[in-house]
């Protein structure tokens, strides 16, 4: 299979395999004009297999998103078709409008326009509790 390289735009590498589709959805990658390339299960000496999503643009990507998801992913940032900037990203402390309070008590299930704010409360487990209510995210 071949996937063209990109001159400018964004690669996500190391994503856990299988995890890629979960990112587009969260990103909102179907809502770019740009191309968009997912690359599933390919062979890693590191990972066995992981995914690798590349954006032939350049746009503001949440790396608090990305940290939640997978912690292990790398950010490369590619300009004239060469890498100029590799970030690795971690677990947030605090992950917004990501994930839902299922707890049909806490203040966001009745109001509105309160938004899902999740804070780290065990980074071992990736552990978030909803910051009102202390419902453990699942």
């Amino acid at each position: 299979m071949t996937v063209d390289s990109i001159k400018d735009g964004i690669v996500l590498d190391h994503i856990r395999a299988g995890q890629s589709m979960e990112l587009y959805r969260i990103l909102g990658l179907d809502e770019l004009d740009c191309s968009v390339a997912i690359i599933k299960n390919v062979q890693s000496k590191k990972m066995g297999r992981k995914d690798i999503i590349k954006i032939d643009a350049q746009i503001d990507l949440d790396l608090d998103v990305l940290g939640y998801v997978d912690p292990g992913i790398t950010v490369n940032i590619i300009k004239n078709a060469r890498r100029v900037e590799k970030r690795h990203v971690e677990l947030p402390k605090l992950v917004r409008g990501v994930i839902k309070c299922k707890n049909p008590r806490c203040i966001t299930s009745t109001e509105q326009d309160i938004e899902h704010v999740f804070r780290l409360t065990d980074p071992k487990n990736r552990i978030y509790r909803c910051i009102y209510c202390e419902s453990k995210a699942k």
